[in-house]
Parts: C-alpha cells; sequence; structure tokens
C-alpha cells in the first residue's frame, strides 16, 4: 500500500478524479484514508474492511439470506473460514486446559495426561492454518484502495505466498501472529514429551510459548488500533471492534499464562500450574468468542 500524506491530490496518473483528502494514522500505521471521488462523493477506506474483503455479496433465496444474516454458512468467503478454523483450534485450547484443570472431567472421558497434551497441540494445527489463510488473504490485498473503489481493471497478479508490508498495519499483524502459531505448534508438540528434565522443558517448551505470546500479544495489539483507528477506543457497537478486543484479551491472558508456565528444578508448585492452565482457558475462550463473531462480520458483509 502506498502511504500518502495528508491533503495529498492524486493517487497515480490514472486517478487525478480520485483524491486523497484525509488519512487517520495510529504510529506509523495508516488505518482509515477519506477519498474524494470524481462525482464530489466521499469515499472511506479502512484497513481491515481492505485487507479481508468485507466487501463482496451474494445472491439467494430467504434461506439462504437467513444463513448470511447468521453467518452459518458461507464457504465462499476465505474469512468464514479463518472464523470456522480459528474457533476450532479455539475449542481444543480450552478442551485441554479443561481437562487439565479438572483431572476427574478427564478421567471419565478415559483420557491420560498424554492425550490431553496431544489436544493442545491438535489445537495448535487450526491456529496455524487460520493465522495463514489470514496472511495469505492480507498479503494478496489490492495495492491500491482506490482501484477498487472506482472499479478500474486491474490486471491478475501472482499469487504471494507470504509477502512484505511491514508499512501495513493488517499485514504485519498477521505475519506476527503467524509466526506465534508456529512457536506454538513447536512448544505444545514438545509438551507431549515426558523424557525431559526441568531445564529441557524451559528451553523446549515455556520459551517458544513465551516468545509465541509476545508475539500474539503484538499482533492482537495491532489488529485492535487497525480497527479503533487509535491506541485505544470503546466501540462495542461495532462488530469488528468486538472481535478484535475479544482477541486481544485472549492474547493477554496467553501472556499471563505462558509467565506463570516457567519451570523452577525441584517438584512442580501447583498454584502456578493451575493459573497458566485457567489463563490458557480464558485465552482460548477469547480466541473464540473472537473466531465466531467473524462468521456475522463476514455475513453482514455480504448482505451489503
Amino acid at each position: 500500500m502506498t502511504h500518502r500524506p495528508r491533503g495529498a491530490t492524486a493517487i497515480n496518473q490514472k486517478s487525478a478524479q480520485h483524491r486523497l483528502i484525509d488519512v487517520t494514522r495510529v504510529g506509523p500505521f495508516a488505518t482509515r484514508r477519506i477519498y474524494r471521488l470524481s462525482d464530489q462523493s466521499l469515499l472511506e477506506w479502512e484497513s481491515r474492511v481492505h485487507r479481508k474483503n468485507l466487501t463482496s455479496s451474494h445472491a439467494g433465496g430467504e434461506v439462504a439470506r437467513a444463513r448470511r444474516q447468521l453467518g452459518i454458512w458461507l464457504p465462499r468467503d476465505l474469512n468464514w473460514w479463518i472464523g470456522v478454523i480459528f474457533a476450532l483450534g479455539a475449542l481444543l485450547f480450552m478442551l485441554g486446559s479443561l481437562f487439565s484443570l479438572v483431572p476427574t472431567l478427564a478421567k471419565a472421558w478415559a483420557l491420560d495426561a498424554a492425550q490431553v497434551n496431544a489436544m493442545f497441540f491438535a489445537g495448535s494445527i487450526p491456529f496455524t492454518t487460520a493465522a495463514y489463510l489470514q496472511l495469505l488473504q492480507s498479503a494478496n490485498a489490492p495495492e491500491l484502495p482506490h482501484q477498487v473503489a472506482s472499479g478500474q481493471r486491474q490486471h491478475r497478479r501472482p499469487v504471494v505466498i507470504i509477502g512484505w508490508r511491514p508499512g501495513d498495519i493488517g499485514w504485519l499483524s498477521c505475519a506476527l501472529q503467524f509466526a506465534g502459531t508456529l512457536l506454538f505448534n513447536l512448544n505444545t508438540f514438545d509438551a507431549m514429551r515426558t523424557d525431559i528434565d526441568w531445564l529441557q522443558q524451559d528451553l523446549e517448551i515455556w520459551v517458544p510459548d513465551l516468545v509465541g505470546s509476545v508475539l500474539f500479544l503484538i499482533s492482537g495489539y495491532l489488529a485492535f488500533i487497525e480497527t479503533c483507528h487509535a491506541h485505544f477506543a470503546w466501540q462495542p457497537g461495532n462488530i469488528s471492534w468486538r472481535i478484535t478486543f475479544a482477541n486481544l484479551v485472549g492474547c493477554i491472558a496467553f501472556m499471563i499464562s505462558a509467565m506463570f508456565a516457567f519451570v523452577l528444578p525441584g517438584p512442580a508448585h501447583p498454584q502456578a500450574i493451575t493459573i497458566s492452565l485457567g489463563f490458557t482457558f480464558v485465552g482460548a475462550a477469547g480466541f473464540l468468542i473472537g473466531s465466531l463473531l467473524m462468521l456475522p462480520e463476514t455475513a453482514a458483509a455480504a448482505d451489503e
């Protein structure tokens, strides 16, 4: 994306009638732009809407319309799949945390510790899958927002696998989250091992968990301010704000969980383990709520 200073005029040689008249920035990132079109009307461009392409529409009967309004079945929308896959990963993390916190419940389901740990690893796979789809989506967003607004025909571009748009707040958020999920893959896989000492647990399980949680926290905050258009705002009536706020709460909880997961020599500290698992549950719940809210967010865009 080309960032222009406040009050810039033409965007490129083909768009003299489309003037960029205002830019909202949070730090170095542009999160909202206002364009004056050739008919003198104004167009509001928002980073999240642009990168997630929340402007599609679908035809259908009354049943299809009802499903769209609820976000129950929108398989043609990548956002819908991202929400569903994230929700699956979050649900598995919640179940793993619950079974770990309540051993009698795990016993009732005939689950041993190895199977519960495997549940965390299984949950990390959908997280990584959804995070990559989100990164792929962001990397392939149109470079120039005015082209979408003015309906100019764009040449087909090759698909970008990862891309490099560090000045784009949406891409950066997605890239950091994807990197964090890879570390969660690593730490949840190593957590299934039973033949490691306390130092190996810290190096192979805790360190990836901590770094992954830091990346998640930065990613979650970037996504939040992308929606707020400010360092903080209270906008509960905005569904995109509710999504990013729920995810940010989840990121904070994952960060607290990682801080209490540090292993010391000697016997394990039950209280620290309980706190860590409890915040893992809260973090997963935050992501589950945010993921499920992505479905009606997609549906709302589909009905515009």
